[in-house]
């Protein structure tokens, strides 16, 4: 555990001095959910029976959820940019342990995320979004936030590996879009057809849209939903678990494999 400890951070450093050498794609990636926020908020709004203050205060969390998973699309294209300039080759004859580089890269966007989400909550806090639950109740929500985007970071590593082409990579994660459209991010699911709903609240965007909503006192969860978004805490957990447990072996012994 030492060992990959000690590897975990230099791979870490690694991937955060890559941040700071090309600043335009962080600022891009942290501006975009602000530009959607003002734009759904402002456009769409007008057009919901939600009021424009509180279909707001009701996408600031779908927003950050969104932005999580998000983290498919960051982690698949940083590893296929890896495997396809022949740094991931390099790397592996290193004596490094095998799970250090995913790990690094994974940590390192956690870090960077959380910087990112700092101004993007004090935009919504000036379009009218609030927090009404309890300070504790709100750190839980950004801490199971983060705990998703590190699920979804480990996803797109793996299928980065699996792609191994920056350009089929880019193209693959832009369906990464369609997650939030087929969940509550963006709306309510009230009024959906009865069998689009019931995917859309299998989402696991759903259960974490809703969970962040409870917590921070924005939205009350949803009567006659499906389990993880009638229960959307230990849903968002059950998630993350999920993913986690499955995708975070996947891509260590994808990066193992020469």
């Amino acid at each position: 555990m030492s060992t990959l400890a000690f590897d975990g951070t230099a791979m870490l450093g690694r991937q955060l001095l890559r941040v700071r050498n090309n600043p335009a794609l962080v600022i891009l990636t942290q501006t975009m959910p602000i530009t959607m926020l003002l734009f759904f908020g402002y456009v769409f709004g007008s057009a919901l029976a939600m009021p424009g203050a509180e279909y707001r205060a009701f996408l600031v969390p779908g927003l950050l959820v969104a932005t999580a998973a998000n983290g498919i699309m960051t982690g698949m294209f940083q590893a296929a940019q890896d495997v396809h300039r022949g740094v991931t080759d390099r790397l592996r004859t290193l004596p490094v342990s095998r799970a250090a580089v995913p790990l690094g890269q994974a940590v390192a966007d956690l870090v960077v995320t959380a910087a990112g989400t700092v101004p993007f909550l004090l935009v919504g806090l000036a379009v009218g979004w609030r927090v009404d639950g309890s300070a504790l109740a709100a750190t839980g929500a950004l801490a199971l936030l983060l705990l998703f985007r590190f699920a979804c970071t480990w996803i797109g590593i793996f299928l980065g590996l699996l792609t191994r082409s920056e350009e089929a990579a880019g193209q693959l994660g832009s369906a990464t879009f369609m997650l939030p459209l087929l969940s509550n991010a963006y709306i309510p699911t009230d009024n959906l057809p009865g069998w689009l709903r019931t995917l859309a609240e299998w989402n696991p965007l759903s259960a974490l849209s809703t969970a962040l909503r409870d917590l921070f006192g924005n939205a009350p969860v949803p009567d006659g939903a499906a389990w993880p978004v009638a229960h959307p805490v230990a849903g968002s957990l059950a998630w993350c678990a999920v993913l986690l447990a499955v995708f975070a072996p996947l891509a260590v012994r994808r990066y193992a494999r020469p």
